[in-house]
C-alpha cells in the first residue's frame, strides 16, 4: 500500500483482544452472584420456631365471696381475730401439746399456763374447758398413777403418795386412790421387791444386810408392818422359799 494511506479498520473475522486481569476477576463475582441468587428457597435453613409462652393457670375464685368477682353486690363483712380470741387460742394450744405427752393433775396444767404467762381469766376459762371434756381428771391420774407406780415399779404407799403430791393431785383423789390399794396386794409386792433386793446383798453379813435392805424398802415407800414382814421374808426365807437365808 502506497506511503501515507491509513490502514483499513479490522473486520469481524478478526480475534477480540483478550479481558485484562482484574476484569476477568469483576465477571467472576458477577457470575457467582447470579449463581446464589438462582438457588432454590428450599436450600435455606429455616429459622427455629419459638414456642408461645405456656398462660399461667386460672385462679379458682369460686370460694371467695361473691362481692370480689361481683362488686355490685354488697360486701360481707368478716369479723377480725381479737386479742382475747388469740390468747384463748394460745391458751388451748399449750394445754393440748403437754397432754399429748402425758397425763397432767388440773393444778400442774394451771401453773404450765401461768408459765406461759397467759392471763388469768384465759388460764380459769381454759382449765374448765379440760375438765368439762375429761381431759383433765384428777381422780382418773391418781388411780392410773397407783397402778403403775404399784404394779410396774413396785413402789409402796408412802412413795406413790409423794409422788402424785409432786404432780400436784387434789388431795382427795390421793386418798382415794391409796385406799383402793389393797393391804394384801401391797405386801406381796413389798415381798417380791425385798426378795429381788436380798440376792444382791449375799455378801454381806446378817447385821449389813438387814440395814441395807430396811433403807432400800423405806426409799421405795414401804414402812411399818409391811416393812417387816417383807424383810422376815427374804433374810429368813419366811413366806418364801425363794428367799436367801444369812447366817
Amino acid at each position: 500500500m502506497p506511503a501515507g494511506v491509513p490502514h483499513p479498520a479490522p473486520t469481524g473475522d478478526l480475534p477480540a483482544p483478550a479481558p485484562a486481569p482484574g476484569d476477568r476477576a469483576a465477571a467472576g463475582d458477577r457470575a457467582q452472584s447470579r449463581s446464589d441468587r438462582a438457588k432454590p428457597r428450599s436450600a435455606e435453613i429455616p429459622p427455629t420456631p419459638v414456642e408461645p409462652p405456656t398462660p399461667a393457670p386460672k385462679t379458682d375464685l369460686s370460694h371467695l365471696p361473691k362481692f370480689i368477682e361481683n362488686p355490685d353486690v354488697p360486701e360481707v363483712v368478716i369479723p377480725a381475730v381479737t386479742g382475747e380470741k388469740k390468747s384463748e387460742r394460745r391458751a388451748s394450744n399449750v394445754s393440748l401439746n403437754a397432754l399429748a405427752r402425758r397425763g397432767m393433775s388440773s393444778r400442774e396444767m394451771e401453773l404450765l399456763l401461768e408459765r406461759r404467762e397467759l392471763e388469768p381469766e384465759d388460764i380459769e376459762s381454759e382449765i374448765a374447758r379440760l375438765e368439762g371434756a375429761g381431759l383433765l381428771d384428777d381422780v382418773q391420774l391418781a388411780e392410773n398413777l397407783v397402778r403403775t407406780l404399784h404394779e410396774r415399779k413396785g413402789l409402796g404407799k408412802s412413795a406413790i403418795a409423794a409422788e402424785m403430791r409432786r404432780r400436784k393431785v387434789d388431795d382427795a383423789a390421793i386418798s382415794g386412790a391409796l385406799e383402793a390399794l389393797d393391804a394384801d396386794d401391797e405386801l406381796e409386792r413389798a415381798i417380791e421387791v425385798a426378795v429381788k433386793r436380798a440376792s444382791q446383798l449375799r455378801s454381806y453379813d446378817q447385821e449389813t444386810a438387814k440395814r441395807r435392805l430396811s433403807a432400800y424398802l423405806q426409799r421405795r415407800g414401804y414402812g411399818g408392818s409391811v416393812l417387816s414382814a417383807a424383810m422376815k421374808a427374804a433374810l429368813e426365807g419366811s413366806g418364801s422359799a425363794s428367799g436367801p437365808r444369812f447366817s
